[in-house]
């Protein structure tokens, strides 16, 4: 039976109608047709009594009859998941959250289909069904769900999700055998390089395995070594073979087209002639070391998601040569420099006949050992140079290297952690990159500052918690080199780490300088590194030289409890006009005069600044400042948080903050959380929408501000009072009321919170109070 006594029990007596909707559901692979053309009012009753999958299958039906399934998913996701989803409020569609977490659940075998008749029908593939909705995905531990999805059962699902998955994370990963890194592999080339993945994402991996975290970014950068690597049960990617088979008919044509110049070309290939674009084809196969403007060579250049795999190859050596051979320390005879031909006319001949070389199972992993190999002392032998080659572009120690003149850079000396593309292929990649608690080492540093150079689809990095220390020095070359290329799309950095091994105003000069095109930068660090030593020689260029006029919108700023000191914010600030929102977090003000001065550089030299945040910034003696701030007519909105702002204070001041925002016709959204306003300053912040007031004040966060559910409910009863005063116009749409003290009288806070939903949007939690404080007694 597919449906179970308790639904059946549901309604007693049971109609005849309830009875026959009941077994139309029972019967929906012979009826499905028909009952699609059901009218609403049947429908109705219908659609609660349907599985998954036919429920999602009448989403059109539904749509033509006026009805909404959204109720019937909500409800599902109770009965499956019983858990609360994060950001719930924010859900626009039930039915795609239901199935992503669906897809997640049963591909990593936490949730038995069998344990709901709603769930199971043998008709169907969870998988399958669900994959088109999965726009999310994450992978974890031993990488399992890689190996399911690269199955041969599983062919189906790998191509929905090619077209559907766009963020991919990782999550707690182990390291695994060589078998499961086929899969990821082939995993990763459909979804990213010939998929719509735009972002990857990798979750605390304490101590990451080199060669599986090199794989991942190397192939999220669009690079990767085609032949056995990329094949799985002795297959080669069938998008690939399709490229495969359109460039060898472009070959046949152009080697008839050269057929009759082959005498005149002759057979030394010392002699031989080629264009200046054919030779930066064969030479810019690296990215470790491009010079301004880095690789120029237009195949190397086109990496957004709309370039086809096979378009965009990069070449680096004789193509017969086995990947041994490419990727050894040894020259390359001068006699094989003959064949080095134009890429895209012969690359995948030359792949094929290179093909029977890959015997061992090892050599489909040297590409990843080449990139990551810490005792590495370069790539290619000195001898190359003595034969004409230009080196530039091979070495991580050229001058004009990602890499070159850093202190984090210099631990090993010499050339170590080249990356090396010889053999690689250009393929499509993704566009957002994230790194949260995955510890980089020196060379994992050098190899992703050395992809980063010339990864122009990359649009937005975030390194948390990676270690990074000096060798930030390190990524901020590759992102410099980046930024230099004519098609550079990087707007977006965050980095935030345990220590600081620079003051955070240095850092943020230091990015802005090499990175002017920002628009976006976040720097956050939780202590000072202090032990001795451990400051790294400061960068002349980062200190001395004036910063470059920026595209800077956005700038935040985590301090170590470090002084806040506007005269070295101002360079920043003078440099960015075009800032619109300003957070400074965990700051300490040196003297009562440094806010004002701060007040007066963004008054003057941040003319489009609409928001401005404070964190955990005592400003108990700053009242004159704040109520400038308040009263500032660009700013839309304020942040005080946890700023101890009535520390101090006294009646009067919270009345002058009250009258200054009822004048401020600008401000939209005013946050408050954790400055200890208690019920009597609650109630006085409902006079804000009195009927005397211009406030255009939209949004009121008042989280962990000591809030009991009486005083929840007099500011209540005042805000009604004050709409029926305006004749029930008000601006006022959200409020935020997360961890305050509602769990006290559970009865006054419900009529409270349906009172105010009635007037606005409310956001609050489950937060219970008397736990709170055990946990906080408990760490004292």
């Amino acid at each position: 039976r597919s449906v179970p006594e308790a639904v059946m029990a549901a309604e007693r007596p049971r109609s005849l109608f309830a009875l026959s909707a009941a077994a139309v559901s029972r019967s929906m692979a012979a009826l499905e047709r028909d009952v699609w053309e059901l009218p609403g009012h049947l429908l109705r009753v219908l659609l609660p009594l349907l599985t998954v999958f036919h429920l999602e299958r009448a989403e059109d039906a539904a749509r033509r009859a006026g009805l909404s399934t959204q109720p019937i998913w909500r409800k599902l996701w109770d009965d499956v998941m019983k858990t609360r989803p994060p950001n719930s409020e924010s859900i626009t569609c039930w039915r795609k959250k239901f199935l992503e977490t669906f897809f997640s659940n049963v591909l990593h075998g936490v949730l038995d289909v069998s344990s709901d008749w709603r769930l199971n029908d043998r008709h169907f593939s969870p998988l399958l069904h669900s994959s088109p909705h999965v726009s999310q995905l994450t992978l974890c531990n031993m990488l399992q769900g890689a190996v399911e999805l690269t199955a041969e059962h599983n062919h189906k699902v790998l191509e929905n999700l090619a077209g559907s998955l766009r963020v991919l994370k990782f999550q707690h990963l182990l390291s695994c055998d060589q078998s499961v890194r086929r899969s990821l592999v082939l995993l990763l080339h459909r979804l990213i390089h010939h998929g719509s993945v735009r972002q990857v994402s990798l979750y605390s991996w304490p101590v990451p395995d080199r060669v599986l975290l090199v794989l991942i970014l190397t192939m999220s950068a669009g690079f990767w070594r085609s032949g056995n690597a990329l094949t799985c049960h002795s297959s080669l990617c069938g998008l690939c073979r399709e490229e495969d088979k359109s460039q060898s008919q472009e070959s046949v044509q152009e080697g008839a087209e050269r057929g009759c110049n082959a005498e005149q070309e002759g057979s030394g290939g010392e002699n031989q002639k080629r264009s200046p674009k054919e030779a930066d084809a064969c030479m810019n196969s690296v990215i470790s070391g491009p010079r301004s403007p880095p690789l120029r060579n237009p195949v190397c250049e086109e990496t957004s998601s709309e370039v086809p795999c096979g378009h965009t190859s990069i070449q680096g050596g004789s193509c017969p040569h086995s990947s041994s051979e490419q990727l050894s320390c040894h020259p390359v005879p001068r006699k094989t420099r003959r064949r080095m031909k134009p890429a895209v006319g012969r690359k995948r001949r030359c792949l094929r006949r290179s093909r029977g070389h890959y015997t061992d199972p090892e050599d489909l992993y040297d590409f990843v050992f080449t990139v990551a190999r810490e005792d590495n002392s370069g790539l290619l032998d000195k001898t190359r140079t003595t034969e004409g080659e230009n080196t530039e572009n091979w070495t991580s120690s050229s001058p004009g290297s990602p890499c070159t003149g850093h202190a984090g850079c210099k631990k090993r000396g010499g050339p170590a952690g080249i990356l090396s593309l010889k053999a690689a292929h250009r393929f499509r990649s993704v566009s957002t990159l994230e790194l949260f608690s995955v510890p980089l080492t020196g060379e994992t540093c050098r190899t992703l500052s050395n992809l980063l150079s010339s990864w122009v689809s990359l649009e937005n990095l975030v390194l948390s918690y990676n270690g990074l220390n000096a060798n930030i020095s390190c990524i901020l070359s590759g992102l410099r080199a980046l930024s230099r290329h004519p098609e550079c799309r990087f707007r977006a950095l965050r980095v935030s780490d345990m220590f600081s091994h620079m003051p955070c105003m240095e850092l943020v000069c230091c990015i802005l300088s090499a990175l002017p095109q920002l628009h976006t930068l976040s720097v956050s660090f939780d202590l000072k590194n202090q032990l001795e030593g451990s400051r790294p020689e400061v960068n002349p260029g980062c200190s001395e030289a004036e910063i470059p006029e920026s595209c800077l919108q956005v700038l935040e700023i985590r301090f170590p409890r470090e002084p806040l000191h506007t005269a070295f914010l101002l360079p920043v600030l003078k440099a960015s006009k075009s800032l619109q929102q300003l957070s400074l977090d965990s700051a300490t003000l040196p003297c009562p005069q440094e806010l004002g001065l701060l007040l007066e550089v963004l008054k003057e030299c941040t003319p489009n600044l609409k928001n401005l945040n404070f964190h955990d910034v005592n400003l108990a003696e700053h009242q004159k400042e704040v109520l400038l701030l308040l009263q500032d007519p660009g700013l839309q909105e304020i942040t005080f948080s946890f700023c101890r702002l009535f520390e101090s204070s006294t009646a009067e001041f919270l009345s002058e903050i009250i009258n200054t925002v009822k004048r401020n016709s600008s401000l939209k959204s005013l946050r408050l959380p954790g400055n200890r306003l208690g019920n009597h300053r609650l109630v006085a912040l409902a006079d804000i929408f009195s009927e005397d007031s211009s406030s255009s004040l939209c949004q009121l966060d008042v989280s962990s501000n000591c809030i009991k559910p009486d005083g929840l409910l007099e500011f209540t009863k005042k805000l009604e009072g004050h709409i029926q005063q305006r004749g029930g116009q008000l601006p006022f749409t959200h409020l935020r009321l997360f961890q305050n003290w509602l769990d006290q009288d559970a009865e006054t806070a419900q009529e409270a919170l349906r009172r105010l939903k009635a007037v606005c949007s409310v956001v609050n939690d489950a937060w219970d109070s008397s736990q709170a404080f055990a946990d906080y007694i408990s760490v004292m």
